[in-house]
C-alpha cells in the first residue's frame, strides 16, 4: 500500500524561467522489433502532431478499427514491470522508453500508431528511440510549453522505497538502489536532452538471471504475455555481482530506474520541474507519486 506525505506550500520558490515553445517532430518514423513481454514483433509509427495535441498512441486493430489512448495518467493501468495505459478497453504497454525519449528529447506533440499491444523492447534501452527522434528532428510550435511547476514537497512511499518532488529549478532528479553483490547503487543529476542521451538512455531494463528465466518459463506453461521476449539481446541480466556482456554505463541499474522515472513522470502531461529523490523506486511507486502531485492542485502550477 502506498502512503502520501504532503508538507505546507513552499512560498519561496524562485521565479520562473523563460518558458520554451512546444515542439513537434520534422519528421515520421518507424521502428520494429519484437517486445519484452508478448515476445511478438510490433511496428510503431511516431508522427509529427499539432500544438496541444500531445503524446497519443493509437491502436489498429485486426478488425480494422483505430482507438487513440492519450498517453496521460488518467489512462494508466498496472500491469506487470512495465508502464501501460487503456481506453476503451484497448491497450498499450511497455511505453516508458518511448515516453521518457520524447519528454527528455522536449518532443510535446506527436501520434505513435502502433499495430500489436506492445511497443519493443529492442535491447532494452532508450538509445534506439532517441536515435530515431534524433534522426527525424524536431520542429518549434507557435504555442507556449506549459509546465508543472511543483510549489510544495509531496511524498509517496512503500516500505523502503520513498519517492519524493520538492521545489526546484529545471527538473532534478537523484536515485538510489542497492542491490545484492552490488551494493549501492547512486546518481544524481539535472536532465537535459544531452545527459538523457549520454548517461541515461544507454542504460537497459535489468533483472537476475535466475529470475528472468523462471519468469519467462512461468511465461510460457500459463500461456500469460510475461518475459516472454527477456534474453541477454533485451536486457542487462545480473549473475551474482556482474552483468552478462558488461554495464554499458557505471552504475547501469539505478540510470535505468532514473530512465523509466522519466517515462512515467511525462504521463502527468506536461513537462514537471521540481528535485525529484526516487530511493528503490519502481513503476508503481512512479506512478503514485504523479497521480498523488496532480490530485494534489495546491501543490503545482501550470504556468
Amino acid at each position: 500500500m502506498f502512503h502520501e506525505i504532503r508538507v505546507p506550500r513552499d512560498a519561496s520558490c524562485a521565479a520562473a524561467p523563460p518558458r520554451r515553445p512546444q515542439a513537434t517532430l520534422a519528421a515520421s518514423f518507424e521502428r520494429s522489433g519484437h517486445s519484452l513481454h508478448s515476445g511478438r514483433h510490433a511496428t510503431v509509427r511516431v508522427s509529427p502532431a499539432p500544438s496541444g495535441h500531445g503524446i497519443i498512441f493509437r491502436r489498429r486493430l485486426k478488425d480494422g478499427r483505430c482507438v487513440d489512448v492519450p498517453a496521460l495518467w488518467p489512462y494508466r493501468e498496472p500491469q506487470p514491470l512495465s508502464s501501460a495505459i487503456r481506453r476503451e478497453g484497448v491497450l498499450v504497454r511497455t511505453i516508458e522508453h518511448l515516453m521518457a525519449s520524447l519528454s527528455a528529447l522536449r518532443i510535446d506533440n506527436a501520434l505513435a500508431e502502433i499495430d500489436a499491444d506492445e511497443l519493443p523492447i529492442f535491447d532494452g534501452s532508450a538509445t534506439p528511440w532517441c536515435q530515431a527522434i534524433r534522426s527525424a528532428g524536431r520542429i518549434e510550435q507557435a504555442a507556449p510549453c506549459r509546465v508543472i511547476r511543483v510549489r510544495r514537497a509531496v511524498t509517496v512511499e512503500c516500505g523502503q522505497r520513498r519517492l519524493w518532488i520538492e521545489p526546484g529549478p529545471g527538473l532534478h532528479l537523484t536515485g538510489h538502489v542497492a542491490l545484492a553483490y552490488f551494493g549501492a547503487i547512486d546518481w544524481s543529476g539535472s536532465l537535459s536532452p544531452e545527459t538523457f542521451e549520454r548517461e541515461i538512455a544507454p542504460s537497459r531494463s535489468f533483472g537476475r538471471f535466475g529470475r528472468a528465466m523462471a519468469g519467462r518459463a512461468y511465461g510460457c506453461l500459463t500461456r500469460k504475455s510475461f518475459l516472454q521476449g527477456v534474453s541477454p539481446r533485451s536486457a542487462a541480466l545480473l549473475v551474482r555481482g556482474r552483468v552478462l556482456g558488461g554495464m554499458r554505463v557505471p552504475g547501469e541499474p539505478v540510470r535505468h530506474r532514473i530512465l523509466d522515472l522519466v517515462g512515467d513522470l511525462a504521463l502527468a502531461g506536461h513537462p514537471i520541474e521540481g528535485r525529484i529523490t526516487a530511493l528503490h523506486t519502481g513503476h508503481e511507486l512512479n506512478h503514485a507519486l504523479v497521480a498523488a502531485l496532480m490530485r494534489d492542485e495546491a501543490a503545482w502550477d501550470l504556468t
